[in-house]
């Protein structure tokens, strides 16, 4: 396929997906939202590839919503409007239930909505030098449709502040709030993002899936018997598995799993 705004490729069963405009900070459009959406759709789907990583060209990540976007948006419709903020809402919904593991490369800015797509992601690593802003209010809008994921990346708490006040604030920050997981120096952005996919990837592929699965559905339940039973039903399920039974096996008997062949 002829992608407009994005470029993917593949390597040893890894999906890298680039947002590539960089002339404008990698702003999203229309074309994008709906290149993103296709794109981790399919992968998703792929049963040859065993994880993704969300990068970008240039020297920003992504600043957000492109503001010629953002302009001609204002003289929508209300159903207009309400349309394409759903499919901006159905892009991010897309990744965020991806069952291949998202690693985010974030070599530089990310802003409003680019922190978004960060926030979908399963894993982010970010270099010092990057800064982050959630800028929307500014501009007299909101961060709705990114609040979801924001929300549960950084915690309330940051959320509250960095919402209302639109600061830019610092990759160490980031990190501190949880909203990122590692920072590195800029030369050592691809040797951690290959470390961690390299984790990814030994794994066995049911069970990594399984175990995202796991952890958006027990995040925030009661621990109730509900929770128990689900959780219990969950171990005995993929202990009966054909990975998890290669896996003990395997084990056991001190060889590598099949998937590692």
């Amino acid at each position: 396929m002829n992608w407009q705004s994005i470029d993917i490729t593949m390597h040893e069963r890894v999906a890298t997906v680039t947002l590539d405009r960089p002339d404008v900070r990698n702003a999203f459009n229309e074309a994008t939202i709906a290149e993103l959406a296709l794109a981790f759709d399919e992968l998703g789907r792929d049963e040859d590839v065993r994880a993704i990583i969300l990068a970008a060209n240039g020297s920003a990540f992504c600043a957000g919503a492109d503001l010629n976007w953002m302009k001609a948006m204002a003289a929508y419709s209300d159903a207009e409007n309400l349309a394409d903020a759903t499919r901006l809402a159905d892009m991010l919904r897309t990744i965020y239930l991806c069952p291949k593991p998202v690693v985010a490369r974030i070599q530089g800015d990310c802003y409003a909505g680019g922190m978004g797509l960060v926030a979908a992601c399963d894993i982010a690593v970010a270099v010092e030098e990057a800064n982050f802003c959630l800028s929307e209010v500014k501009l007299g809008l909101i961060p709705a449709t990114i609040s979801p994921y924001v929300i549960k990346a950084m915690g309330e708490n940051a959320a509250r502040r960095y919402f209302l006040t639109a600061e830019r604030f610092s990759a160490a920050e980031a990190h501190r709030i949880g909203f990122v997981h590692e920072l590195v120096k800029p030369a050592d952005l691809d040797a951690k993002v290959a470390a961690i996919i390299k984790a990814l990837v030994s794994n066995s592929p049911n069970a990594v899936q399984q175990a995202k699965l796991l952890v958006r559905d027990v995040a925030g339940r009661p621990v109730d018997a509900a929770l128990l039973a689900d959780s219990a039903a969950r171990i005995a399920s993929i202990r009966a598995s054909q990975e998890g039974r290669e896996g003990v096996a395997s084990f056991l008997e001190k060889r590598q799993p099949s998937w590692l062949h």
